[in-house]
């Protein structure tokens, strides 16, 4: 099951997706929450402005290095235990919305990741359970200001800005997380292509390890790391993330004004 939140020029509202990625039937409520309902009205995906499919109610999660060949091509080795940093909600915008680099950096990276969101309450999770605390997944691009997450020393800054984290098309239910591409393109040519299943740490031991931290509250998003190949984009530019078996997230860069 796909489901997009979507808006009509009207007050935001949810919707399942056809298998095609062509229509909407509009349903009542907050997917999350509430229990689906067919409103009985149907959009065009073309007709409607796509949202970001969920905004994290409390926290965005990310996961640095949890691909051995991405690890390598930033100088190092993929971290025996997952290395977790926080991304505030603020920073999550939705398909086709700018990213928007400030002044303040001269070094931004785009890095295509699986995103996951969070259904249920978890702390203490085991690895075993893990899965079952998830609604679904979306695609992501863990927009990286490179030179302050060099100067900074952590990374809160440098990919917590405003914008910086774009998420979409919509929300996949049936997904294994395990049997994803990841491919990212810049300007249509190609500059990521890499499975899912070269993480370093799964889905299942990211969400146990991540718990034991903090509680996930539904609507919480994890990002699970990127494979190899990320690299610089610049104002005028546009990154498309795409996952088979969820679709494409599109972002144009635009500098600030």
């Amino acid at each position: 099951m796909r489901i997009a939140r979507f808006t009509t020029g009207e007050d935001p509202a949810y919707g399942l997706v056809d298998g095609a990625g062509e229509k909407i039937a509009e349903i009542t409520g907050d997917p999350l929450y509430q229990r689906i309902e067919l409103t009985g009205a149907t959009h065009l995906v073309e007709d409607v402005r796509l949202l970001a499919p969920v905004i994290p109610r409390s926290k965005v999660v990310g996961i640095g290095k949890n691909y051995a060949d991405h690890a390598k091509e930033m100088g190092g080795e993929a971290p025996t235990t997952p290395l977790m940093f926080l991304i505030p909600n603020t920073a999550v915008v939705g398909p086709g919305d700018p990213v928007v680099i400030p002044s303040v950096t001269q070094e931004v990276s785009y890095e295509g990741e699986l995103a996951v969101v969070i259904g249920r309450l978890a702390k203490d999770v085991s690895v075993e359970h893990a899965l079952s605390t998830v609604f679904g997944y979306t695609v992501a691009n863990d927009v990286t200001a490179r030179d302050l997450q060099r100067s900074d020393g952590q990374w809160a800054r440098a990919k917590g800005m405003d914008t910086f984290c774009p998420l979409g098309p919509w929300i996949e239910t049936d997904l294994d997380p395990a049997a994803c591409r990841i491919r990212t393109t810049l300007d249509g040519e190609v500059v990521q292509d890499g499975p899912t299943s070269d993480m370093v740490h799964d889905v299942a031991q990211l969400i146990a390890f991540a718990s034991q931290a903090f509680t996930l509250l539904p609507g919480d998003v994890i990002l699970t790391g990127t494979p190899a190949g990320v690299g610089p984009v610049v104002a005028g530019q546009r990154a498309e993330v795409d996952i088979d078996q969820i679709g494409a997230l599109s972002n144009p860069f635009v500098a600030a004004d």
